[in-house]
C-alpha cells in the first residue's frame, strides 16, 4: 500500500489479491455457526497465500523465495479442501464459487510455474 515494490507488479500477486477478496465473499455464504471453523480457516489461508507471495518475493535466495511460494500454494490446496467440505455439507454449490475457482486455478498455476523454474 505504502511501499512501491516490484512484487506488486507480478501477475500472481494481483491474482492472489483478487483471490483473497473472492474467498472472503465466498465465506459469507457459509452459515454463521461456521464463523470460528471453516470461515476463519478459509480467510486465514487466503490471506496466507497473498502474504507469502509478497514476503517470498522480497527474499534474495531463490531457494528461500520458492519455499514461500510453496507455502502459498499449500494454502491454496487447503482452501480447495475447505470448499470441498463446504459443498459436502451443502453450505455452497460449485456454481456459487466460479470466480473463486478461476482465481484459485490461475494463482495455483502461476505459483507452480514460479516454483518449477
Amino acid at each position: 500500500m505504502f511501499l512501491q515494490l516490484n512484487h506488486q507488479q507480478l501477475d500472481v500477486y494481483k491474482i492472489s489479491r483478487a483471490f483473497v477478496k473472492d474467498c472472503y465473499s465466498a465465506s459469507k455464504l457459509l452459515p454463521p455457526d461456521e464463523r470460528f471453523n471453516l470461515i476463519q480457516q478459509i480467510r486465514r489461508a487466503a490471506l496466507s497465500v497473498h502474504l507469502n507471495i509478497a514476503e517470498g518475493s522480497s527474499r534474495k535466495s531463490e531457494q528461500e523465495r520458492k519455499r514461500y511460494y510453496e507455502i502459498a500454494r499449500g494454502s491454496i490446496i487447503e482452501i480447495d479442501a475447505a470448499f470441498d467440505v463446504s459443498a459436502d455439507l451443502e453450505y455452497v454449490q460449485k456454481e456459487q464459487l466460479t470466480s473463486t475457482g478461476e482465481n484459485m486455478q490461475r494463482c495455483f498455476s502461476k505459483l507452480s510455474k514460479m516454483i518449477n523454474l
